[in-house]
């Protein structure tokens, strides 16, 4: 008898246990355009708690009011068996973006992804270095889900019984209509825990949406100048004595370089790490980095974060770590102040006070067979999957504000991010290969927060080798990353000269990209903007059906179009890179005309055209009226004081204006408002001959990084 009542009461509270809960979602607005709700018991880690970034409420203010952007009624969400479940509504042609750093598509409408850190595997399934919760509509708004666990997103692929806008049902027999993905009116999200923060964001346009969601994360990151120049990474094991020959080769070569870095080698023990110097290849890193950064260089330092049992902190570090070892390291349970406390004074030591100027973190995203497995635990409570989706960010976290207590800026290299690291100075890389995809991770970092850099290493080919550099150089890091081989620029010597002058003119652009990262700073905007963001910017993405086939497509599976392959970098320049074999390719304009960059010759006036630019140029194009400020080429960023001349281009026939951002470059003064900007303006007179005026707008009184500006009129 008690048995039978003992299973009884099983099944109630069972039953209990997994009855759906509707959670009516309560919304807050907590910035302008920006709406909050919380769902059940959200985790304590989150995302926006790892990144640890505070709103630029003032430039949230600018952009304006906005109404909630979604029908709140068609807004749902359910608690059962102990986990959340989301739903919001979708029209039938909205596009959706986002959704993490994927490297196959731009329009992740149709598509089911798990978005969970890990290295890119080749598909696009969610699985990435950044798999940010957030999707962007062409509709103009935006949705966050503010957890740090591997959700599930159903981007308009599942069709409800109860659906008020149900597909049309065709017969797979008798008509051509029929898809194996009918009409979805939904998003459906799958969240694994108790609850969960949602954030919405609306827009007048879908750049707009992103603008107040990196603001809503501290805004851009705006790297030091040095940071926008070349960077070129050593081999393994290479000695302080090759370092200075590597980069008194560079100056031989006239080939630009800001910075170097060292890989796994200079660490006495690596994989896994001790962060110490090994004295035989580096017996004095504090003179090297010094004589290093007397000549514009500087050093930057490969690591990931698993602690040797040869580093003097393993003892201490230990009850701080989790239960799992990486590479037999201990994994250290950053969310705990005692272990930033302790990486923090050692780093410090080691690196920070000697000069050092930035690091590259490797190995924090995955894969599932070497990283800490779900079952691993941490000493504060933190599960395994929570620290795998934000282990990334808080590294880079940690590291920034070291930096930004000594008062100089940083910026390196990172494997991995997630939500609300937009005001992080890190770019992210990895080791996929892929030359094509690289530019397509390019325009999705752009709704996402974060940065992307498709970094050279090697080349089958001369060809293949100046195409990547050239696109290189239109990225936010320019980076030769030769650990493996020791490849140089000049490596191809056929095409040496061309692979030179399109890294001076990275050189030669750097206020105009200095100005372009300050406005993903103080605007939001991210410096490298996929077409879908950019105004005037129209295509169709029109599904085509591919045939019917029994063995490569049984289910007649439509095939979407993606715009993803060209991008625009700031307000002006489009960049179209080539790839290896293109002799031609098809670039869509935006609507207006645009002029070629190179010679200022018009191109056309919006719609598609053919580039045929030759071997030795990337195809850009500047947008009419576009203003273009440019150094003469140098082979080291200007340092603070330093003036440079300057060349004001401007191109096409529509008079305008434009701002120039300038600061000292290396601290964060900036924020404190010492900055200045100069108004430049380009009109005809009377006669109709064109004249460029610059006023200067310097309240603290600092000390111009121009001289000798001149206009000129392409």
């Amino acid at each position: 008898m008690k048995t039978k009542l003992f299973l009884f009461l099983i099944c109630i509270f069972s039953g209990l246990f997994s009855q759906a809960q509707q959670v009516p979602l309560q919304w807050q607005e907590v910035a302008p355009g920006i709406w909050k709700a919380t769902v059940g018991q959200p985790d304590k880690l989150n995302p926006l708690v790892a990144a640890g970034a505070s709103p630029r409420t003032e430039a949230l203010q600018k952009l304006g009011v906005r109404a909630f952007p979604l029908a709140q009624a068609d807004c749902k969400a359910e608690l059962r068996d102990g986990k959340v479940y989301l739903r919001f509504p979708l029209q039938e042609k909205e596009q959706l973006y986002g959704l993490g750093l994927q490297f196959k598509t731009v329009n992740r409408r149709g598509q089911v992804l798990n978005l969970h850190m890990d290295h890119y595997g080749g598909v696009d399934n969610g699985r990435s270095h950044a798999p940010v919760p957030f999707y962007v509509s062409s509709n103009g708004y935006g949705v966050l889900i503010n957890s740090a666990r591997y959700i599930t997103v159903y981007a308009g692929t599942a069709v409800r019984v109860d659906s008020e806008h149900p597909p049309k049902v065709y017969d797979r027999n008798t008509s051509s209509e029929w898809s194996s993905q009918p009409y979805s009116d939904a998003v459906e999200i799958l969240v694994p825990t108790t609850g969960t923060e949602v954030y919405v964001f609306a827009g007048k346009n879908s750049m707009e949406v992103v603008q107040r969601y990196n603001l809503l994360n501290g805004g851009g990151v705006l790297p030091p100048k040095w940071g926008l120049g070349f960077t070129h990474r050593m081999p393994t094991l290479s000695t302080a004595a090759q370092v200075r020959a590597e980069a008194a080769s560079f100056e031989e070569h006239g080939f630009p370089l800001d910075f170097i870095g060292l890989e796994p080698g200079w660490q006495t023990k690596a994989y896994p790490c001790t962060f110490e110097w090994d004295k035989s290849r580096f017996p004095d890193p504090a003179g090297l980095a010094k004589e290093l950064k007397g000549k514009g260089v500087r050093l930057n330092l490969w690591l990931n974060p698993y602690l040797s049992p040869a580093s003097s902190l393993y003892e201490k570090a230990k009850p701080l770590s989790g239960t799992h070892t990486v590479w037999n390291g201990l994994v250290p349970d950053l969310t705990l102040a005692p272990a930033q406390e302790l990486y923090k004074n050692l780093f410090k030591a080691q690196h920070l006070d000697i000069g050092i100027s930035g690091y590259k973190i490797d190995e924090v995203d995955g894969y599932d067979k070497w990283i800490w497995p779900d079952v691993a635990t941490f000493p504060s409570g933190t599960t395994a999957e929570q620290m795998r989706q934000v282990f990334g960010v808080l590294m880079q976290r940690a590291t920034a504000d070291w930096f930004k207590e000594k008062g100089v800026r940083t910026y390196g290299l990172v494997r991995a991010s997630n939500a609300g690291a937009s005001s992080l100075p890190y770019v992210i890389y990895n080791d996929y290969y892929d030359h094509h995809d690289f530019i397509t991770a390019l325009c999705n970092s752009s709704f996402i927060g974060v940065l992307w850099t498709p970094e050279v290493r090697a080349s089958k080919t001369a060809e293949e080798w100046l195409r990547r550099m050239q696109s290189a150089c239109f990225s936010p890091m320019a980076m030769l990353n030769a650990w493996a081989d020791g490849t140089k620029p000049w490596s191809f010597p056929e095409v040496e000269a061309q692979v030179k002058e399109v890294a001076l003119l990275r050189m030669q652009l750097l206020p105009y990209l200095y100005n372009t990262f300050s406005q993903y700073y103080m605007e939001g905007k991210p410096p490298v903007r996929a077409m879908n963001l950019v105004e005037g910017f129209s295509y169709q993405d029109k599904a085509e059906k591919t045939a019917l086939d029994g063995t490569n497509n049984p289910y007649q599976v439509a095939l979407k179009k993606d715009v993803k392959d060209q991008f625009m970098l700031g307000d002006y320049l489009l960049v179209a890179p080539m790839f290896a074999g293109q002799t031609d390719r098809k670039v869509i304009l935006p609507a207006g005309k645009w002029y070629d960059f190179y010679t200022g010759e018009f191109v056309g006036d919006g719609g598609i055209i053919t580039a045929t630019p030759g071997l030795n140029k990337i195809p850009v194009y500047v947008k009419d009226g576009g203003i273009i400020p440019m150094i003469p080429p140098v082979l080291h960023t200007p340092a603070p004081g330093e003036q440079l001349a300057l060349e004001i281009r401007h191109y096409g026939e529509a008079e305008s204006s434009a701002n120039l951002y300038d600061d000292d470059g290396e601290s964060f003064s900036y924020q404190q408002g010492k900055y200045m900007q100069y108004q430049l303006t380009a009109k005809k007179d009377k006669n109709g001959k064109w004249n460029g005026k610059v006023a200067v707008d310097n309240k603290q009184g600092l000390k111009s990084g121009y001289k000798e500006i001149k206009w000129r009129f392409m």
